[in-house]
């Protein structure tokens, strides 16, 4: 069945499917930062510090703000229709549950101590999306007297207004929390195994398989992985075929930053190093 035969008008169409397409990358980026926080906390504690920081900055300035403009927007539209009025509360719930495990993010002593709730953080989110691609937006979509096309300019100028207000200053309060953390290591003589000072035995490369990704989320997935890897450290990409549309991206992405070097060349396996310079 296509997702025209779910709308009740062309424009209601475009926005669900512009609605899954966005659900995809914010979920993709933040499996790409949770798998990379998971690789880095028994290697490198600087580095899974530093990706901790980054997957906070992204729940806080993407997830909860979407999660805001939801419940804004979209949800009270849905809770008048009987059919989805407990679906709508338990969502309602689960931005709770999302909400809880962010603030454990912050909290978190270390990043070791932040990886179950990361990990905890990318399945309810996952699930959770699939509940709004699944039975949500195609509900509001296929109601003749809602315009899903309108609810979602609604949320996404809500969005707008949100990001412009706060991300400034959360920007700031990030660096400042991340600068403090980076200064209690260097205090305790924490390496996180790259200076070659006996702090810590060096370690491979943190290593990200797509292959099992579904593919709506694979590139959202590498970019998230991608905006983790710290400056001067590299992420060893493994793909099920030579990925020049995705290099492509993350140049137009990121013009110049990452280098690649190619390190299996197929047929059924592409292996690639993408460095950050």
């Amino acid at each position: 069945m296509s997702v025209l035969t779910l709308a009740s008008a062309p424009e209601d169409a475009t926005a669900l499917q512009g609605a899954e397409a966005h659900h995809a990358r914010l979920a993709g980026e933040l499996a790409g930062r949770v798998k990379m926080l998971l690789t880095a906390v028994d290697r490198d504690s600087i580095a899974a510090e530093k990706i901790r920081a980054g997957l906070v900055a992204f729940c806080d300035l993407s997830l909860l703000p979407h999660a805001a403009a939801e419940e804004a927007a979209l949800y009270p539209v849905a809770h008048r229709m009987p059919e989805a009025r407990l679906l709508i509360e338990s969502l309602i719930g689960e931005h709770r549950c999302l909400t809880a495990l962010i603030d454990a993010l912050h909290t978190a002593p270390s990043p070791a101590a932040a990886a179950a709730d990361a990990r905890a953080l990318q399945v309810l989110f996952e699930e959770h999306v699939a509940k709004e691609n699944g039975l949500v937006l195609p509900l509001l979509a296929m109601t003749p007297e809602v315009s899903l096309a309108e609810l979602l300019a609604d949320m996404h100028h809500r969005l707008a207004n949100d990001t412009g207000d706060k991300s400034g200053q959360e920007d700031q309060d990030i660096e400042e929390e991340q600068d403090m953390r980076e200064e209690q290591f260097e205090e305790t003589g924490g390496c996180g195994g790259v200076c070659g000072c006996g702090g810590a035995q060096e370690t491979a490369e943190p290593e990200l398989d797509v292959r099992e990704v579904p593919h709506a989320l694979r590139h959202a997935t590498v970019f998230g992985a991608l905006d983790a890897v710290p400056a001067g450290t590299a992420m060893v990409l493994v793909a099920p075929h030579d990925p020049l549309p995705l290099l492509a991206q993350i140049e137009q992405r990121s013009p110049g930053v990452f280098a690649v070097e190619y390190l299996v060349r197929g047929p059924g396996t592409w292996r690639l190093r993408l460095s950050h310079r």
